[in-house]
């Protein structure tokens, strides 16, 4: 999947959470080309997949019709097709030589020859009908494609490879910027390098149908349990008046919360579970509701989360 246009691809801490996620097509395979672009941009590119070239100018009406319906289904078709756009005006060589009498006119390439092509503003459905007929219905080679690229992002994460995961993230969201796991993803990495406000501006501005999927609803309440964390005070001072006196439940709850943010799950989740051996009622039985909360957060596959769930069960079944 290439880079081209994708906002998160370099991630430098300079992530932003709006790009790419409205109703504007993906750029990765639709770019401007020039008389001398046009080799390496159409024939060349044409080995690899069909190109598509858009012969436009800006005075004429229906190639402004035509411009957005054919980015449209091109940045749908995740890389089966690419789009080339060359104003015949600027570069008038190459449509002489095809014998391009009259625009819009779109030419397809495929291993660096014509093959096929339209004229005229046609209708979505058709310029559908054409992508498909050169280079077949959409299938599920693209999603598998996507599912495995978000399969590596999520092991960077876990690796803490945090711009690499971005990369990943971003390219998955050029191709399809609706994806709740992209999505997802990107918030993860901006949390894991300390970007709180952005993250928290990414999931504050998604749509609600976005929003209320499973994923973003667990990256809202990791921000929740961050800013509670941020006023429960210092740790170390927290383990000191452990230190003092190990029933002060009080302290190991708010440590417990803290190390939850910092990372150090199992640690957070093995106070929650001293909390419960001592004093199951503390709280009206908050460590173990807080401990649910937890594995809401972390998720069933967690490997924290299958251990903690383990030592629940044994004591509330002992």
């Amino acid at each position: 999947m290439s880079d081209s246009g994708n906002p998160y691809s370099s991630f430098d801490g300079q992530m932003t959470g709006h790009a790419h996620l409205g109703d504007t097509p993906p750029r990765g395979h639709i770019r401007d080309t020039t008389t001398a672009g046009f080799a390496k941009d159409v024939l060349e590119e044409s080995r690899k997949q069909p190109v598509l070239v858009d012969f436009w100018a800006p005075w004429c009406g229906p190639c402004r019709q035509l411009a957005p319906v054919i980015e449209k289904v091109v940045g749908e078709s995740n890389g089966r097709v690419k789009l080339a756009k060359l104003n015949i005006d600027d570069h008038p060589a190459i449509p002489g030589q095809l014998g391009i009498q009259s625009i819009p006119a779109v030419v397809a390439f495929v291993n660096g020859q014509p093959v096929d092509g339209f004229m005229g503003a046609i209708p979505e459905s058709q310029v559908r009908q054409f992508i498909e007929k050169l280079a077949g219905p959409a299938g599920n080679a693209g999603e598998a494609e996507l599912t495995a690229a978000l399969d590596e992002a999520d092991g960077l994460v876990a690796a803490g490879d945090f711009e690499g995961a971005a990369q990943l993230f971003g390219a998955v969201m050029q191709a399809d910027p609706e994806s709740v796991r992209a999505i997802a993803g990107i918030a993860e990495c901006m949390l894991g390098t300390g970007q709180h406000e952005r993250a928290s501006q990414l999931v504050s501005n998604l749509p609600e149908t976005l929003a209320k999927a499973p994923e973003l609803q667990a990256i809202a309440r990791k921000l929740e349990q961050i800013n509670e964390a941020r006023k429960l005070g210092d740790p170390q001072a927290l383990e000191h008046e452990l230190a003092l006196d190990p029933d002060n439940h009080e302290a190991r709850m708010k440590l417990a919360k803290i190390l939850n943010v910092q990372g150090r799950r199992e640690e957070a989740a093995e106070h929650l579970l001293m909390i419960m051996r001592r004093d199951r009622a503390f709280d009206d039985d908050g460590a173990r509701r807080q401990l649910l909360q937890f594995f809401d957060v972390w998720g069933p596959k967690d490997p924290v989360t299958a251990m903690a769930r383990r030592k629940l069960s044994s004591i509330l079944f002992s």
